[in-house]
């Protein structure tokens, strides 16, 4: 088929295809920029990925866990519009700066749309006022309710949470969990293979609501005493499983942890399940550590916790 763009009179084919050229280039940008405001608007208003940083919500979740968190659970706040920071994805992949936030916060605005208050137990990501670092954290606390932790024990409006010590856990350790003494001191054994494990004192936690999980007690340390503190309405109180190793609400901000009780716009969604998870021995120009670096078990895990039943009513 025959080109039957028209050529006006003085103008060269050359001219033609230059022009033919730059209309081709700015229909691919134009794809390109949709794409992207797309990805965009995804990631803001349904749902996004999110890479677990620290060992703050062991057991349930490692280093190296990949999950979605979605953004409708709460409805929309402020903390919800996900905006890139060119400057310091630079920073971070070109330059090999220590590693911060790719996004940037808008200022604080108060209210949600569509709001909706997060249930005891959810596991929720959180930026705070002060920080454009996302928090992962579990909802222990809700407005009106006067918390207090006493020698480690959640108590809620007078009444201690209930917690029952399980069988110490056993985690295989690896290059993303590597049981570092100074949270886990005496944590690392071998199996009769010679495989590095680490034991940790494991305790199930069940909130008034029934919900239950498993949180790490290592005995005691300074955190495990807070409060009490009165819930002020539109906030939530926040801890992480890994209860002797957590910068949650228990701790100040000049340590990084949330200072207290955080303001519900804050949350900005809930996880739902793992997708994946590497035990840190990927190499980028070594595909078959691509495939050997899959932690085994992991993928679509739920993070609802359960709900033990309630009993009969004689």
């Amino acid at each position: 088929m025959t080109d039957q763009t028209p050529v006006r009179p003085g103008e060269s084919l050359r001219e033609k295809a230059r022009k033919s050229k730059g209309s081709d280039l700015w229909s691919e940008i134009k794809s390109i920029v949709l794409l992207l405001l797309a990805v965009l608007g995804f990631h803001s208003f349904i749902a996004k990925p999110f890479y677990i940083p620290s060992e703050s919500m062991m057991p349930g979740l490692l280093v190296g866990d990949r999950l979605v968190v979605t953004k409708y659970a709460y409805g929309w706040s402020y903390v919800s519009p996900t905006i890139p920071n060119p400057a310091a994805i630079f920073r971070n992949v070109v330059l090999r700066t220590p590693p911060e936030a790719w996004g940037i916060t808008l200022p604080f605005m108060e209210g949600r749309v569509w709001g909706k208050m997060p249930e005891r137990g959810d596991v929720v990501i959180a930026t705070p006022r002060h920080s454009n670092e996302d928090y992962i954290k579990r909802v222990i606390g809700l407005p009106g309710d006067l918390l207090e932790v006493r020698d480690g024990v959640v108590i809620l409006n007078g009444v201690p949470v209930k917690q029952v010590w399980l069988k110490p856990l056993r985690l295989p350790v690896d290059a993303n969990s590597p049981c570092d003494p100074r949270q886990f001191p005496g944590g690392i054994q071998y199996d009769p293979d010679g495989r590095e494990i680490c034991v940790l004192p494991v305790k199930q936690e069940t909130l008034p609501n029934g919900r239950t999980y498993t949180i790490i007690d290592m005995g005691a340390r300074e955190i495990d005493w807070y409060g009490p503190v009165r819930i002020p309405a539109g906030h939530v109180f926040l801890m992480g499983d890994n209860r002797d190793n957590s910068a949650d609400s228990r701790v100040p901000l000049e340590q990084a942890g949330l200072g207290g009780p955080i303001p519900w716009e804050t949350i900005g969604g809930r996880a739902e399940f793992i997708t994946f998870s590497l035990d840190g021995t990927t190499q980028l120009f070594n595909p078959a550590s691509w495939f050997s670096s899959f932690r085994p078990g992991r993928a679509g895990t739920s993070l609802h916790p359960t709900k033990v039943a309630e009993p009969a009513v004689k």
